[in-house]
C-alpha cells in the first residue's frame, strides 16, 4: 500500500473532529472578515451620498434598456 493510502486510512477520530473543527473555526472567521469588510464599504460609500444616487440612476437606465 502506498503512503498516502496508509496516511488516509489511518486518520484517527480525534484528527478527523480537529479537522472538521478547524474548518468550522474557519468559516466562522471568514464570515466575520465578509462582514467586516461589508460594513466597512458601507460606511465609506456613506461619505458620498451623491454617488449613491447616480449609481441608482445608472442602474435603473441599464435596467430600462433590458
Amino acid at each position: 500500500m502506498s503512503r498516502i493510502a496508509e496516511e488516509v486510512v489511518s486518520v484517527s477520530p480525534a484528527r478527523k473532529r480537529r479537522d472538521q473543527e478547524d474548518r468550522k473555526r474557519m468559516q466562522y472567521r471568514r464570515a466575520i472578515e465578509e462582514f467586516s469588510e461589508r460594513r466597512r464599504l458601507q460606511l465609506e460609500i456613506l461619505d458620498y451620498p451623491d454617488l449613491i444616487a447616480a449609481n441608482y440612476l445608472l442602474v435603473s437606465a441599464l435596467h430600462q434598456r433590458s
